[in-house]
């Protein structure tokens, strides 16, 4: 592990607007500020690499340094710049980080194919579900705090949920359905492994999802509203039938827009607030919002869409248009906790930096909460086929898809991840202490292949 000197005699400094001119004045600090000073290097790294360029600073350091290749490394240039080319892939802002040192961070491609305006390293993007991932270590916090217990009903929390109903019978020429009572009550458990039986109404064949837009629920009610509060929406959620008895299988959907409300209800603060005060204040993560307050809107990408043979085009559909404009809404009170933050690739390492080195009680989860949430909650579902896919060492954890086994790529066995809906993506390998946030925005995602590639390269890039 990195950052193991300690001096016992070492006084704790009042550390806040104070430099530290060399690593020994780093190797010295109290193992509580090491994590802090970490996302500092990251900061003081960011300073110098402007437009794809890398910056020579004084903490800068080489991805050899951390087992890396450089050259190796390049190759991830021009994996973008190619799909770039033939109009796949807009590009965006990418990061790499290894056992706490940034180690590739650019910003490539355009935003704008007619200005021909280039990404900036402090672009904010659409994050989508990226969000589930702050939500459920908003939620592991108020556990370790005693607040709620994992296998607590909902119904606790939030009494709309004290009757649910499975879908029984659907008639299509109208939409209408009947339902029959839960066999179980919707656990917290089950809404962090999406296997509560919420669905997201999509608009696709099937008649749980036509039930849901026949309720008022539209394929883009999990980034925002523009009159519902929180409580509002969720209420209305709670409505919906299920599309099987809570914990039988899994199935994408609502559990996590639920479940921020269930932490508005114990904590007594809007997510929003909630957010801002427990996360992203003392990770130093001042440009990810629910909604974007005004000066930083022009910070905000436009939204790539495809056309009909492939090209990319900027987003006019209407789709695209509700997509495009919800982080700009005026403090919409409405704060879904599945996929409604926008950030900057940077503030989201800082975040998954947190994860993967947990440090006392400057952290914001304990070592055990977070080996916890990362723990295989698929073994049963798996087994049965009603996991989260059927890939070979692919299950889930709670809040995160999970890597148990070698078989689909190069990541190590305990690693952990999640995407967004406008080509957001990153991952965590803890065992080889190793971060990727990717953010670009073009929506829908239909080559998905990009990351899988990139992956490819990144692990290929490990000469340790």
């Amino acid at each position: 592990m990195l950052y193991k000197t300690q001096r016992p005699h070492y006084k704790r400094p009042h550390y806040r607007g104070t430099c530290y001119k060399s690593p020994q004045h780093f190797f010295g600090l109290p193992k509580t500020l090491k994590s802090q000073f970490t996302l500092w290097l990251i900061i003081a790294f960011c300073g110098g690499c402007q437009n794809g360029e890398s910056g020579k600073q004084a903490f800068e350091p080489s991805p050899e340094s951390v087992g890396m290749s450089s050259i190796k490394l390049a190759y991830i240039d021009s994996l973008v710049n190619t799909y770039h080319a033939e109009n796949k892939f807009p590009g965006g802002v990418f990061i790499i980080a290894r056992r706490g040192k940034v180690v590739y961070y650019k910003n490539l491609g355009y935003k704008s194919p007619v200005s021909r305006q280039p990404y900036q390293k402090d672009d904010i993007f659409r994050i989508a579900s990226m969000t589930k991932a702050v939500t459920t270590v908003a939620v592991m916090q108020l556990y370790e705090r005693g607040k709620l217990g994992i296998d607590d009903p909902v119904s606790r929390y939030i009494p709309a949920f004290g009757q649910p109903e499975v879908l029984d019978s659907f008639n299509p020429s109208d939409s209408t359905y009947t339902s029959v009572p839960a066999k179980k009550n919707i656990s917290i458990r089950h809404l962090l492994t999406h296997t509560s039986g919420l669905a997201y109404a999509k608009p696709k064949p099937g008649d749980i999802y036509a039930a849901y837009i026949k309720l008022g629920f539209g394929n883009r009610s999990g980034l925002s509203h523009p009159s519902w509060t929180t409580a509002q929406f969720v209420n209305n959620i709670a409505e919906l039938p299920l599309a099987f008895n809570p914990g039988e299988r899994y199935l994408y959907g609502y559990s996590m827009d639920v479940l921020g409300r269930v932490v508005e209800v114990v904590s007594g603060m809007t997510l929003s607030d909630y957010f801002e005060k427990n996360i992203f204040q003392p990770l130093g993560m001042n440009d990810t919002h629910f909604y974007l307050p005004r000066g930083k809107h022009s910070r905000l990408v436009p939204v790539y869409d495809y056309s009909g043979d492939g090209m990319i085009m900027h987003a006019d559909s209407e789709d695209a248009k509700i997509s495009r404009d919800y982080p700009k809404f005026e403090n919409a009170r409405c704060y879904f906790g599945g996929g409604g933050l926008s950030s900057t690739a940077m503030d989201y390492v800082k975040f998954l930096q947190s994860l993967l080195n947990p440090d006392g009680d400057s952290g914001i989860l304990g070592r055990k909460t977070i080996e916890l949430m990362t723990s295989d909650q698929f073994v049963r579902l798996n087994a049965e086929g009603k996991g989260m896919n059927n890939k070979t060492g692919v299950s889930h954890c709670l809040g995160f898809a999970l890597t148990t086994g070698t078989g689909t790529d190069a990541k190590s066995p305990g690693s952990y991840e999640w995407g967004g809906a406008f080509s957001t993506k990153f991952f965590v390998d803890p065992q080889e202490e190793l971060i990727f946030v990717g953010m670009s925005q073009a929506i829908p995602r239909y080559h998905q292949e990009f990351y899988g590639k990139m992956t490819s390269i990144i692990y290929g890039a490990i000469i340790d």
